[in-house]
């Protein structure tokens, strides 16, 4: 991280509220959605839709020649978001839009566990114990025994497992291309993995719901872009803890438009992984090297 990136804090902070705040307008944007339109179908036109948005890059793209073996981790990463993202769209529909959020954050655990396993990064006490802490947190937010565990709580779980195998595998990406490349092979790789999961039961779209599909992938658009903004202006250490806006935000916009219950053990449990995902983006940055974690648990849709 540059100097200049780190004196401007106050406009990190800024980018990095405005990103929450479309991410969160993508999950209220699907739990309106709704259930009509199968997960893997609205997965598949919110990828479709948002294409227009990398027109510019494919020119870019053609002309590079890619080798065999990068062509193939581009594959297997988008086989691997494929699948999280048809699990992230069957969940958000099911389930509470703060328990969505709060179990989305695990993901950057989980790349940690991952670096260690298959890149044979070095897992320090201090980072065992945050990784440690986050588990407890989803556990407090799930509750096995106390309360009904039902498919979409199941299908978040997944999505960050398997967004974590995602995030690795652009880890391997990023050393071998451009940030550029990467993004747009994403949408390309996801784009046609999901075509034929949504022909298997294709319900045609209404043009409301194709609307609130592109307004999804607008959002996600500029949530992506407002946080490259944010990472810009300021280090991992002072936009990573405004994460937890984004859980604030879910409650409250469950509370008061869905008319979902607060459970203060989701907002407890979402605060412990909160705080382990900051405390290892925070030691990650202190020794000066690029993180693997995800600096933002957003919803990669």
């Amino acid at each position: 991280m540059s100097s200049e990136a780190g004196s401007r804090p106050g406009w990190g902070v800024f980018w990095m509220v405005v990103t929450g705040l479309q991410f969160i307008g993508v999950t209220a944007l699907v739990k309106m959605l709704g259930t009509r339109i199968p997960a893997p179908e609205a997965a598949f036109l919110r990828y479709v839709l948002g294409l227009v948005f990398l027109l510019p890059f494919l020119k870019s793209l053609i002309r590079i020649r890619m080798e065999r073996d990068t062509f193939l981790l581009f594959c297997a990463r988008g086989a691997a978001h494929t699948i999280g993202v048809a699990l992230w769209f069957f969940g958000m529909a099911r389930i509470p839009i703060a328990d969505v959020t709060a179990l989305n954050y695990m993901a950057p655990v989980y790349v940690t566990l991952g670096a260690a396993v298959f890149l044979g990064e070095k897992l320090a006490l201090r980072r065992v114990l945050a990784v440690l802490a986050a588990l407890l947190g989803a556990l407090i937010i799930l509750r096995p025994g106390f309360r009904e565990i039902g498919p979409g709580h199941i299908a978040m779980v997944f999505t960050a497992l398997v967004f974590g195998a995602s995030y690795l595998l652009t880890k391997l990406l990023t050393d071998r291309t451009s940030p550029g490349v990467v993004v747009t092979m994403l949408s390309l790789t996801v784009t046609v993995g999901l075509a034929p999961l949504a022909a298997m039961n294709w319900v045609t779209p209404t043009l409301y719901e194709l609307g609130i599909l592109f307004c999804v992938a607008t959002l996600a658009t500029g949530g992506h872009y407002t946080m490259t903004l944010a990472f810009r202006a300021a280090p991992l250490a002072v936009t990573q803890p405004v994460a937890f806006l984004q859980l604030v935000w879910a409650v409250l916009l469950g509370a008061v438009f869905f008319a979902e219950p607060i459970d203060p053990w989701v907002i407890f449990g979402g605060m412990l992984i909160v705080g382990a995902v900051s405390f290892i983006s925070w030691r990650e940055a202190k020794l000066k090297r690029r993180a693997i974690t995800p600096a933002v648990p957003e919803p990669k849709v």
